[in-house]
């Protein structure tokens, strides 16, 4: 399990996304984990996606943020929250030209942070596409390792599953491998406060 604190930091250069930890989970919150989120202009996640067990929450607190949310696309209005329960499709990127802050409440956090070190580190390392994403042998055994945390909808999941079974030994015989435990290293430790988001009034 990693273990994060509040004012401790994550990036992904690639898709733009700057995580601060404003709240770590734990057992007094319900293993909840809230991140402010900076992304620069066209930043994205790497794409549409499945949190199979995790619900999530978004905040706009500042900029302009598009937001697909199950059948519903469009612009996320500031200081709204917004529910996405386990199970929803959904998408966001700055959809301004201006950075944006996104607050965003993961419920339960630990998984999901595995999973985010990981895929971060991937691309700090020049191991994603432009968009953020793995190669074929490194998604399938990604995806296999994180399937309780997340999933893409594109490539389609079936897909991932019948390529995975020719796919995924011949990855690990390359070296690919499902999670680095190194990347937890990658967490910046209590990051100084002129480099923090604002907070929500």
């Amino acid at each position: 399990m990693i273990e994060v604190y509040a004012g401790d930091s994550l990036e992904n250069p690639v898709t733009g996304e700057h995580g601060y930890v404003v709240e770590a989970p734990s057992d007094e919150n319900g293993r909840r984990l809230v991140v402010d989120i900076l992304v620069r202009p066209g930043g994205a996640v790497a794409g549409a996606h499945v949190h199979p067990s995790i619900d999530e929450t978004f905040t706009v607190l500042r900029g302009k943020v598009g937001l697909l949310v199950g059948e519903r696309r469009g612009i996320a209005p500031v200081g709204e929250r917004v529910h996405c329960p386990a199970g929803t499709v959904h998408d966001w990127w700055n959809a301004g030209d201006e950075d944006a802050l996104i607050r965003v409440e993961i419920t339960p956090g630990d998984r999901f942070l595995e999973m985010v070190a990981n895929l971060f580190g991937l691309a700090q390392d020049g191991r994603t596409n432009a968009k953020g994403m793995p190669n074929l042998f490194q998604l399938v055994l990604f995806g296999q390792e994180f399937q309780d945390v997340l999933t893409f909808t594109s490539p389609p999941r079936w897909v991932l599953v019948a390529v995975g079974a020719v796919v995924s030994p011949i990855a690990r015989l390359l070296g690919y491998r499902g999670s680095y435990p190194h990347y937890a290293t990658r967490i910046r430790r209590g990051a100084r406060p002129d480099e923090r988001p604002a907070r929500a009034s």
